[in-house]
């Protein structure tokens, strides 16, 4: 005879306990008294077991991702506020109250989103934006941070256009300094950079009327910045890309992060060659040292431009029309100038306010810095209170105080060493 307890569970696994059994092998088994039986509650222990083990690690898991978390917030934190910690300098003080966030700027152009990007330049992007609360359109410009030469550039901006007040060039309206972020916030010129209009096709082409006064802003602003202020400001960057017009076309020169401020009758000391090829004078290129007579070159060249049409470097078209003074300079010798103008004006132009800005341009580009004039007498020709010289070569020669071969070309360009590349043609720096 065998005794025993068996069971089934199939594929399930379970755990049974006797806590004790009665058995009589011939008779009555006696009753078992269960007040005598251990207590034992083990058929629930396991799961309660491996309840516990579940919450217990989950608690811990939960703990472990707040102790790593907390550290991680904290890091980020601290480099998001340093991204933006906002650090005054001594020539900030002045400008602190035009200071604006981040967070009002980062809002006012979407995230700094490519569909509000005006264009690019040498030291960033611009972006429209429209000021929060306001609905104020402005232009932000957004400057490269990453070399040394973006801060510089940075601070000789806010520093010199931040002071000046002229109808003539873009006001600066504030700015906004983290330790990564660089951003200049100016008025809005809704009609752009003047290049657009003379080298890609758009809706409206400039006549002449607009050109020449385009021409006159230009140099009421160069005027100001040479003559008028208590000191001398050199642009260092004058060209069609860096003179914006607003709504009405009214022109205003942009772009001051090459400029350079001097006391008059002070020579200033840098040797850093800057500015964009086709509109640096040739003892910029030798010496490095910019001049208010740099600038009057970069102005003669601007001129032609904007008369023919045509940037002052061409490389993909032939040696002759290459450099553009040069190609002018031909036609003049010839007698015919006029025929140098671009060929999208119509016939309604004024003949001799075209031959005017061309042989001004000419006068202004002169390879000897001797013999060009200020911007005080060149906006004296412009608005025809002075009469430009009948012949130039003859006139700047008195100029140079030296005598010179007929045949040299007064507009010999003789830039030395400069690579042309698509970087320094049109974007410059």
């Amino acid at each position: 005879m065998y005794v025993g307890f068996s069971s089934s569970t199939g594929q399930l696994v379970q755990s049974h306990y006797v806590l004790g059994w009665s058995f009589r092998l011939d008779g009555k088994a006696p009753e078992l008294d269960l007040s005598q039986l251990p207590s034992f509650s083990g058929k629930e222990q396991p799961e309660r077991k491996e309840r516990k083990l579940v919450v217990g690690l989950s608690a811990a898991g939960v703990v472990l991702l707040i102790i790593v978390a907390i550290p991680i917030s904290i890091i980020l934190r601290r480099r998001k506020k340093a991204q933006f910690t906002e650090i005054l300098e001594d020539w900030e003080v002045q400008y602190g109250s035009h200071r604006f966030s981040y967070k009002d700027l980062f809002e006012a152009t979407k995230g700094f989103s490519e569909r509000e990007l005006l264009g690019k330049g040498g030291f960033g992007k611009v972006y429209r934006g429209v000021l929060p609360g306001s609905n104020v359109q402005v232009g932000v410009k957004r400057i490269s941070h990453n070399s040394k030469q973006g801060m510089k550039e940075f601070v000789a901006e806010i520093g010199t256009i931040g002071q000046l007040r002229h109808p003539n060039l873009v006001r600066v309206l504030g700015y906004c300094r983290g330790k990564e972020e660089l951003i200049l916030v100016y008025d809005y010129m809704p009609n752009g950079s003047l290049d657009k209009f003379l080298y890609k096709k758009t809706e409206l082409i400039l006549n002449w009327n607009q050109r020449f006064k385009i021409i006159k802003d230009v140099a009421l602003a160069l005027t100001y910045l040479h003559e008028e202020w208590a000191e001398v400001i050199i642009h260092r960057d004058v060209k069609a890309s860096n003179v914006l017009l607003d709504g009405e076309l009214n022109a205003k020169l942009g772009d001051f992060g090459l400029a350079r401020c001097i006391k008059h009758e002070q020579d200033v000391q840098t040797t850093h060659v800057a500015g964009t090829l086709g509109y640096i004078a040739p003892e910029l290129a030798r010496s490095g040292k910019p001049t208010p007579s740099t600038d009057v070159h970069a102005f003669g060249a601007f001129c032609l431009e904007v008369a023919c049409g045509r940037r002052p470097v061409e490389p993909k078209t032939s040696e002759k029309e290459m450099i553009l003074v040069d190609w002018v300079y031909s036609f003049w010798m010839e007698g015919k100038i006029l025929s140098a103008a671009d060929p999208k004006l119509n016939e309604e132009c004024k003949a001799e306010e075209v031959e005017l800005v061309l042989k001004l341009g000419l006068l202004c580009s002169h390879s000897v810095a001797e013999g060009r004039p200020k911007m005080s007498q060149v906006l004296m020709y412009l608005k025809g209170q002075a009469l430009l010289p009948e012949n130039l070569n003859a006139h700047v020669k008195a100029q140079e105080g030296r005598g010179e071969s007929e045949n040299h070309a007064i507009l010999c360009y003789s830039t030395p060493s400069l690579t042309i590349t698509n970087s320094l043609m049109y974007t410059g720096r």
